[in-house]
């Protein structure tokens, strides 16, 4: 279930939400699916550093802990009117639930995209815990109903996508 709500085409937000998701279908289709992933990865992995940098500041303490990392996963994903919310943190691992893309229902076939939550959530997780693995289950653009990411903090031996933070 995407539930999004209609954006305007001719409002900043529905510009840029066009671009980037033609963007990506443009990619996609020239350079071929791996190759997006990792040119959305290099600027989600920017983006991570600097909200991490932010969340870290508003907390006041460099090492966040698996609740506030959660924590800030869902804020940031519900400022950019994502549907995320925690379904379970246990130890190390945090487990997240999304029921609305950011990018709407234009991010459906569009994979390359989830490589931007891929990398800010590992970034800030890693940058908390030193690592982190990023294992997206399931994602609205893959045509489930909604997505599931699992986040494990410190070292893993779980699928996914690594991410080392500098304490690492």
């Amino acid at each position: 279930m995407t539930d999004t709500q209609p954006t305007d085409p001719f409002d900043r937000t529905g510009f840029f939400l066009e671009m980037i998701t033609e963007l990506s279908g443009s990619l996609e289709q020239v350079i071929g699916l791996e190759d997006a992933e990792g040119y959305f990865s290099l600027v989600g992995t920017t983006i991570g550093t600097k909200m991490s940098a932010q969340y870290r500041k508003a907390s006041g303490h460099d090492d966040l802990s698996a609740e506030e990392v959660a924590q800030a996963l869902v804020d940031l994903k519900t400022r950019i009117d994502g549907g995320f919310s925690v379904e379970s943190i246990n130890g190390g691992q945090i487990t997240l639930v999304n029921t609305r893309c950011p990018f709407g229902d234009k991010v459906i076939g569009r994979r390359s995209l989830c490589m931007m939550t891929s990398n800010v959530f590992g970034t800030i997780a890693a940058d908390a815990a030193g690592r982190a693995t990023v294992d997206l289950q399931e994602t609205i653009a893959a045509g489930d109903q909604g997505c599931r990411v699992v986040v494990h903090l410190g070292r893993s031996d779980t699928p996914g996508m690594q991410y080392f933070g500098p304490q690492a």
